[in-house]
């Protein structure tokens, strides 16, 4: 068995995350830009952890002024080949410095921003969007809510198993998630198998366990108001969001929606 501790199978592989996880209506670039004329926000957007593109192509449709940014190298290379129309650049979220008030929204979806797995990480992805908004702009952003795992124990116990088919190869994964409570993360153990001949592959990655209290608190800390903050309707709640749909007022289910205006000058 191949052990990816650091990799992503799908990350690694642009064409197989798509096929995995599909948008054909492009639910997350449209509740994206339904955030964005909503809280009538400026053009100028940074796609933070854009993946493979679709979601800043989507929105670049939509008639703004986009920027995606990602650190996978294979990512990048596959919406410059196949998302055309934003520019694409390599960034950590950690830490990126793509001019100061550069922009006027950023979006970051997709649990993308649970990559930030410490305080420090977590500051320095909000510096950053801070040094790079112009004031009074917004972040919008759609993750797995911490919340939600507070006495699960069933989301812990059972792997999940998935199959899907790409290419005429039947791919399966067996995940198995548990709390690394010291560390506040989500860890997932992944085994990839395929009845192409190719050996399993064993997957460690990792997700943030943030609260929506504690989100507050980081991004009051860095000048922004939080807007919305709620779960769901989004695009991967079920039922998921349509147009039209009102903000939600609760906090307890499977993601969080996150509108935040920077106040504070950058």
């Amino acid at each position: 068995m191949t052990v990816h501790a650091g990799g992503n199978l799908l990350t690694d592989n642009p064409a197989l995350y798509e096929a995995r996880f599909p948008d054909p209506e492009r639910l997350a670039g449209r509740w994206a830009e339904d955030r964005l004329r909503r809280h009538d926000v400026g053009p100028r957007v940074l796609d933070i952890g854009c993946g493979t593109g679709r979601d800043a192509a989507h929105l670049h449709r939509a008639g703004r002024t986009v920027t995606g940014a990602d650190l996978s190298e294979a990512m990048l290379g596959h919406a410059r080949a196949h998302h055309r129309g934003p520019v694409y650049l390599r960034a950590d979220l950690h830490g990126f410095d793509l001019g100061r008030a550069a922009f006027d929204a950023m979006v970051c979806l997709d649990s993308s921003l649970l990559y930030c797995h410490t305080n420090d990480q977590l500051d320095g992805f909000l510096a950053s969007c801070r040094h790079g908004l112009t004031p009074g702009g917004l972040l919008v952003a759609e993750m797995r809510n911490g919340a939600h795992l507070l006495g699960r124990t069933d989301l812990l116990d059972t792997p999940k198993v998935d199959f899907f088919t790409w290419r005429n190869v039947n791919y399966r994964s067996a995940t198995n998630l548990y709390v690394d409570h010291g560390a506040q993360l989500l860890r997932r153990i992944r085994v990839w198998t395929a009845d192409d001949g190719t050996p399993p592959v064993e997957q460690h990655s990792a997700w943030r366990l943030l609260f929506p209290q504690e989100l507050r608190h980081f991004l009051a800390g860095h000048g922004f108001e939080v807007l919305e903050l709620h779960d769901g309707p989004g695009p991967r709640t079920q039922p998921p969001w349509r147009e039209g749909d009102a903000p939600g007022v609760t906090a307890h289910g499977d993601r969080l929606h996150l509108v935040a205006r920077l106040t504070a000058t950058p």
